[in-house]
């Protein structure tokens, strides 16, 4: 089984290399770079080519919206997974807008990283649990514009299948509730990131709340 191939960005060099000690006694993760700062991190990104990218906000010389924007111009296949100490919004949008596939506050434990790092490199969303609703009530009290023209880019089950990963229903999850195999989910998500230009279930969703697709109700 190939490994999950992990970059690390954080400047506090003992945080780094605790996590990297964690991460490592996974099976299926392996550390391939760490970053102390956002240029250094936009350099090996393009060098390494990692699966998934666990990104703080605060970093020396660039900081990680910045960061994350580059990598993901270049590697869009990447995932940026952002851990921080942050949750305040100026850091928050921009950072999801750049591209991130999940933000996680720090105060996770090392189990809940790991399963996050799994699941975005599989295309989930991951989103802690005070940046979700701050999220979703952003752009549900912002919503405008939600033109018919647009929805039809989706088909019915395409929508129907990007408002059950809104709730965070993992592929499997979604199989079971619309009877149809994970297979046929994964087929329907890639559909979607390719008919709105995305690379990640975030960056979905949050096209689908800024269109007026996706209501509060649709997600709670």
């Amino acid at each position: 089984m190939d490994k999950i191939r992990v970059m690390l960005v954080e400047d506090h060099v003992l945080v780094r290399e605790g996590t990297r000690e964690l991460l490592d006694r996974e099976k299926d993760l392996r550390v391939v770079a760490e970053a102390g700062d956002g240029e250094e991190a936009v350099g090996l990104a393009a060098v390494h080519r990692p699966d998934v990218v666990v990104m703080d906000i605060a970093l020396p010389k660039l900081n990680g919206i910045e960061a994350t924007r580059r990598i993901k111009a270049t590697n869009p296949s990447i995932a940026v997974l952002v851990l921080t100490a942050y949750g305040n919004d100026q850091y928050v949008f921009p950072l999801l807008e750049a591209g991130a596939a999940g933000y996680l506050l720090k105060d996770i434990s090392t189990h809940d990283l790991i399963k996050a790092i799994r699941a975005v490199h599989v295309g989930e969303s991951v989103l802690h649990p005070a940046i979700a609703r701050k999220v979703v009530d952003y752009f549900a009290k912002r919503a405008g514009g939600q033109g018919e023209g647009d929805l039809n880019e989706l088909t019915r089950r395409e929508l129907e299948v990007l408002r059950l990963a809104a709730r965070g229903m993992t592929n499997r999850e979604i199989a079971g509730a619309l009877a149809i195999s994970v297979r046929t989910v994964q087929v329907h998500l890639s559909n979607i990131f390719g008919k709105l230009g995305v690379s990640s279930r975030t960056e979905a969703v949050l096209h689908a709340l800024r269109k007026g697709w996706i209501t509060l109700e649709d997600v709670l």
